[in-house]
């Protein structure tokens, strides 16, 4: 089984312009779908709105044009807390070819307060949640973090050990002096876990737009790379995800063993048992 996924560098507006990021959205999907894309997703909070108190919501537009050109949409936004506490969660929403929101993941990490608040861009008062969901489709589970979230590998390992093929990270903005570490963290999420991750960035200012990060990597190479604004495509084989993951490279000769990366990691290289002692001294 292959799907193709996209990940969308966007030229974002924050402010007084926020909400025209919603039909450029619309957009961008209709360029995803002209390049066979069956998974779309947007940075972190795109199409929006960044700031409180919410003044609109994407959702259901996003929710019509998934339908009409029956594809996933992985969309980013705000919304207030339910349970009579102030505040917002960070959220990104999985919507599906029917036109209908299949699942949300709230950010989870770190706890709140945290930076979102007075900001130039974002200006909502942060409130952590506590799940880490992952989502059935028809090309198989997927799992949602959010923007440096990557640095915190626990999150990672727990959607992989819940069933995750790929994992999208939707990310904010740019921060130049941690490009590297983001780059190769992305990279080693997908080799430990073995799984497809995928992240895309929000960019601001003028041309040539050349400070944001799209990526794919699989556990073996890193397929896709851009810093520019544009909807960028990838052929996954989720085939060769699930015989990663099954395959124990003692069972096969080395001279036959055709991969470049450790295999069955996730059953044959773990040891919860001695975990569990660890973390029963924090």
């Amino acid at each position: 089984m292959h799907v193709k996924i996209a990940v969308v560098q966007t030229r974002t507006f924050v402010g007084e312009d926020e909400e025209k990021n919603v039909s450029r959205a619309l957009k961008y999907i209709d360029q995803a779908v002209e390049k066979t894309a069956q998974v779309i997703c947007f940075p972190e909070t795109y199409p929006g709105p960044w700031r409180a108190p919410i003044s609109f919501s994407p959702i259901e537009a996003l929710c019509d044009k998934a339908k009409e050109e029956k594809v996933y949409v992985i969309a980013g936004t705000i919304e207030k807390v339910e349970t009579g506490q102030k505040g917002c969660y960070n959220v990104a929403v999985l919507i599906g070819p029917e036109g209908k929101v299949l699942g949300k993941y709230r950010r989870t990490t770190p706890a709140g307060p945290w930076g979102y608040k007075s900001g130039n861009h974002w200006d909502f008062d942060y409130v952590e949640a506590d799940e880490l969901p992952v989502f059935e489709t028809q090309f198989g589970k997927i799992g949602i973090l959010i923007c440096s979230e990557v640095y915190v590998p626990e999150l990672s390992r727990i959607l992989a050990l819940k069933g995750a093929e790929i994992l999208f990270l939707p990310t904010g903005l740019t921060n130049k002096q941690q490009w590297a570490t983001w780059r190769t963290l992305i990279h080693a999420r997908a080799i430990e876990n073995l799984m497809y991750t995928a992240t895309c960035r929000n960019i601001l200012g003028v041309e040539p737009y050349t400070h944001g990060l799209a990526m794919i990597s699989s556990p073996e190479e890193v397929l896709l790379e851009s810093r520019r604004v544009g909807v960028f495509v990838e052929d996954l084989d989720m085939d060769r995800i699930r015989l990663l993951r099954r395959t124990r490279d003692i069972d096969i000769p080395k001279d036959k063993r055709a991969w470049k990366t450790k295999v069955g990691l996730l059953r044959y290289w773990r040891r919860p048992e001695m975990y569990k002692k660890a973390l029963s001294s924090w």
